[in-house]
């Protein structure tokens, strides 16, 4: 590929979860990750602070909670808003077109457990993030953190759905009907 192609970005995630795939991420390096993507490992440097970091999509996700949570109806309670930001991740970022990609990209992950104790770091700062963005809408603290944990809950439910080969519901549904389910189990004794 010329350099001059547009998403390095992409491209280089694509590249790195090829390699990962193909030789383990262990076995993997910047330099290859940057050489299959027809880029250079300043190119790479200036997206990725490391190999770990191409599979973890930057503040995109973050920035897509909080614009969802915030934007939500102000009657909105605070699940309803987490699960409005849901179903924005859902026609934003996981859509049908990242589904192959993201069912190898957890493939990877489950196979290493550096990157899974990345990927549970990452999710602790989404928590933390839809908690500060309910605090800003006026949701007190602990109710606050309540809602984020059952969001990241419900996020963590439609996503090994949403991956599912077998699958072709979106995400956004499938987080709806995650969430109907919590709901739904607090009646449960």
């Amino acid at each position: 590929m010329a350099r001059w192609q547009p998403d390095a970005p992409g491209r280089l995630a694509a590249a790195a979860l090829d390699l990962f795939e193909e030789r383990g991420y262990e076995n993997t390096t910047v330099i290859e990750i940057a050489e299959r993507a027809g880029l250079t490992k300043s190119t790479f440097f200036r997206y990725f602070s490391d190999k770990r970091e191409v599979l973890f999509g930057g503040g995109t996700v973050t920035g897509l909670l909080i614009e969802g949570i915030a934007s939500a109806p102000p009657a909105a309670g605070p699940l309803d808003a987490v699960a409005d930001a849901l179903d924005a991740l859902g026609r934003t970022f996981f859509t049908a077109d990242r589904r192959e990609f993201s069912g190898r990209r957890q493939a990877v992950l489950n196979a290493n457990a550096e990157l899974r104790e990345r990927e549970a770091l990452k999710r602790i700062d989404l928590a933390a993030s839809m908690i500060e963005a309910l605090n800003r809408r006026g949701v007190p603290g602990l109710t606050a953190r309540v809602a984020a944990k059952l969001g990241m809950l419900v996020w963590e439910i439609a996503y090994d759905q949403w991956i599912d080969t077998g699958n072709s519901e979106g995400f956004g549904p499938l987080a709806r009907q995650a969430l109907a389910d919590v709901r739904a189990a607090k009646a449960v004794r």
